[in-house]
């Protein structure tokens, strides 16, 4: 019996969210610093986290205003940087389309990245779900970039450059470690692989924030494709003749049941 099955839904809540906790104490400290910096005040900063709670999204913010942008060129980024949460949420929907429609508003209000992951992969495990469990982990990851956010905004004055403290690539290796677990299968990898690499290669063309989302599209399709394919490819059963009749029979009986 799994150690989850003796936690409290609490417990269980705090367990699943605990990872990504750690992961977003550092990075909401680089976002309340990168912030700071771009005029951003501290006390914004921290509200854009309680209420916007998009840390990709939130960096992009935080870069178009410190470079000038205007406000439509900024809603626009940061709308196609969160495009990715109806995907998400799409494909949440199987295990809480029965939810009342107020409980999946709250939940989608806490939905992110690593949440979705390992929310989603608790799910396809078999993992009967609890609200409470559900609302834990999500909440509890927000509390720690809330907290992240407000110690790099209110403390940022003392740090000049995060890259020393390797910050710049926290949220990076945040997604790589959520990514690992779930390619169990060379499916999985396949697809993984195949995304990043046209990702890159939509960047490099010189496509903006859309390459990301253009990439996981085709990248998810293609996953889809594949896995129709395998599922209805038809079973070939060979059947070896023999120069007894009898053995010639059994073989054929064994090859329908295969």
């Amino acid at each position: 019996m799994s150690p989850s099955a003796f936690l409290s839904p609490v417990a269980e809540g705090l367990r699943r969210g605990l990872p990504i906790m750690l992961g977003y104490l550092p990075v909401g400290f680089a976002f309340g610093v990168l912030a700071v910096k771009n005029n951003i005040p501290p006390a914004l900063a921290v509200g854009m986290s309680v209420l916007m709670f998009s840390g990709s999204g939130q960096f992009v913010f935080a870069s178009l205003w410190g470079a000038g942008a205007n406000a439509l060129s900024i809603i626009a980024a940061v709308l196609i940087v969160n495009l990715r949460y109806l995907l998400q949420s799409a494909a949440e929907t199987p295990w809480l389309s029965a939810l009342p429609r107020l409980q999946r508003f709250l939940l989608g209000l806490g939905l992110t990245d690593e949440t979705f992951a390992v929310q989603v992969t608790a799910l396809q495990q078999g993992w009967s779900y609890n609200l409470t469990t559900l609302f834990v982990c999500n909440h509890s990851t927000q509390l720690a970039w809330v907290s992240g956010t407000g110690i790099g905004a209110f403390c940022g004055e003392l740090v000049r450059d995060v890259k020393p403290l390797g910050l710049d690539y926290a949220l990076t290796a945040m997604f790589l470690a959520l990514l690992v677990p779930q390619c169990v299968s060379r499916l999985h990898v396949v697809v993984a692989l195949f995304t990043a690499v046209l990702s890159i290669a939509f960047r490099g063309v010189g496509m903006s924030q859309w390459n990301i989302a253009l990439a996981t599209v085709i990248g998810a399709s293609l996953g889809v494709w594949l896995l129709r394919r395998r599922d209805h490819s038809p079973r070939v059963c060979s059947v070896h003749t023999s120069a007894d009749p009898d053995t010639n029979e059994r073989e054929i009986q064994r090859g329908r049941h295969v």
